[in-house]
């Protein structure tokens, strides 16, 4: 156990000067974040929300732990059994590191230390254990968990001063030129239990591959565009935050988001138009996909068709909900396409934009079987009422989305009976969800609702059920409540 913490202390001391996402834990973690089987990340996210990351890494200590535990016992008379367990860790460690697109060969180093680390302090302890000396043999055990304590402590305060919190104050105030319309008090009817029309930055959904929230100050960050473009272009933070600004409010979805599913909101996002950004580049003709690449290495593609397409208003955002983007949602900067599910358009603290083709690359999720294009589904949810209520006259309320297209009619039904129309809010653009409620009869007892939506093309949602993959789910939502 005490060789395992040297190990990683090591290790994570080391990655603070080469790259955090080097420290060996952390380089494993993503690594099974990638190579885990899409069914079984779909089971994660459904099973444990936003905290699936806690759990792979919680998951990840016992299995260490055990394996240590493992190789003290098998060791009892000699180190090698234990060594040639620590040497598979190390040997694990750095074919992870090796495999991350993010990291140079330097962040080499981390593994390699963390490898060292461990067979010097096992064969050490082991040595100390086997000694006649007690007084001695205490000394040594002191002595290694006192390192490992340090380089811990060290390597973390280390990667703390990389944090890009200061470097996010010290942005100050964003002002659009063009800012969004105020939003009427009757956009919502959260007093009838819908979400508010915006959602605040600590109740936004976050769905990412990232098990550490990338730390990039903005004046480190930069954005390259490149690929079938007419001119190469970089653009600094202070390039794109001295532009003039623009502000829409959008809804975002993830493509994971099942029936009735949490993973939608809405904020006023601030940025840059990025169909103006890729003109300044001049994209050539033939090129299909913009291909996004993340400070992590997540990649995404997204159909250039769409971000030119005009009104589609897609952007290059730095803001949101009247500050800079909080950290975990992409700060300094990401992308952002109305209509599109996250997975194909919404990439986080993006620093390479490619124009492409569909055949010459494959983006993080096409690898993994999910669909090309990803255009967000007419969905609706329920929201209200929740346990029991008061029989007689029954308020069921929710929302509805059609990104792009916009709401035209939404329609409860209630135990099978006929579809009631909803009364819909007042609608603030078509990139937005909408508010719903509905009045209804229901005698005291146990009742089911179902809710079904209409876009402007007159398409009603489909009451058939599909998964999340490969391009979102489709049904409608049903909730059960009570009567008294």
């Amino acid at each position: 156990m005490l060789s395992l913490a040297a190990a990683l202390a090591a290790g994570h001391l080391v990655a603070a000067f080469v790259g955090a996402g080097a420290s060996p834990y952390l380089a494993v973690g993503n690594a099974a974040i990638d190579l885990t089987p899409t069914w079984l990340k779909d089971f994660a996210v459904s099973s444990f929300g936003t905290n699936d990351k806690p759990v792979l890494l919680g998951g990840m200590a016992v299995v260490m732990v055990l394996l240590a535990i493992l190789a003290g016992l098998i060791s009892r008379s000699r180190p090698l059994p234990g060594q040639i367990v620590i040497v598979v860790f190390g040997a694990v460690g750095i074919a992870a590191v090796y495999g991350r697109s993010d990291l140079g060969q330097l962040a080499l180093a981390a593994p390699a230390a963390s490898l060292l680390a461990g067979v010097f302090a096992f064969r050490l302890l082991h040595r100390a254990a086997l000694s006649q000396g007690v007084s001695a043999s205490r000394r040594q055990f002191l002595v290694v968990a006192v390192a490992a304590g340090v380089a811990g402590v060290v390597g973390q305060w280390v990667g703390s001063r990389k944090d890009a919190t200061g470097s996010r104050a010290a942005v100050g105030p964003l002002t659009p030129a063009r800012p969004a319309p105020p939003v009427p008090a009757d956009a919502d009817f959260a007093k009838l239990g819908t979400p508010t029309f915006i959602t605040p930055n600590s109740d936004f959904y976050r769905i990412d591959t990232a098990l550490v929230v990338p730390q990039v100050p903005a004046e480190d960050w930069s954005l390259r565009i490149h690929g079938m473009v007419d001119r190469e272009l970089t653009f600094s933070y202070d390039d794109i935050r001295n532009r003039p600004l623009v502000e829409r409010i959008v809804t975002l979805c993830c493509v994971s988001n099942p029936v009735g599913g949490p993973y939608i909101s809405t904020a006023r996002f601030l940025g840059v138009d990025l169909a103006e950004l890729l003109g300044e580049a001049g994209v050539q003709q033939g090129a299909e996909q913009l291909y996004s690449t993340s400070t992590d290495g997540f990649t995404a593609g997204t159909p250039v068709s769409t971000i030119m397409e005009p009104g589609r208003g897609a952007m290059l955002a730095i803001g949101m909900n009247g500050e800079p983007l909080p950290i975990e949602h992409g700060f300094p900067a990401r992308l952002l396409v109305p209509g599109l599910y996250g997975y194909v358009s919404a990439t986080k603290w993006v620093t390479e934009l490619e124009l492409t083709t569909w055949d010459a690359k494959q983006s993080y999720w096409l690898e993994r079987g999910w669909s090309e294009q990803g255009p967000i589904k007419t969905e609706s949810r329920i929201d209200a009422p929740t346990g029991s209520v008061a029989a007689g006259k029954v308020r069921v309320a929710g929302i509805a989305w059609a990104q792009h297209t916009g709401i035209d009619k939404v329609e409860v039904q209630v135990d099978g009976g006929p579809w009631q129309r909803a009364v819909l809010s007042t609608e603030v653009t078509t990139d937005a969800w909408r508010m719903w409620w509905a009045e209804v009869d229901a005698t005291p007892g146990h009742h089911t609702a179902t809710v079904r939506a209409t876009d402007r093309t007159g398409y009603t949602q489909t009451d058939q059920i599909a998964d999340v993959v490969p391009d979102g789910a489709t049904g409608w939502h049903t909730i059960t409540f009570s009567t008294r």
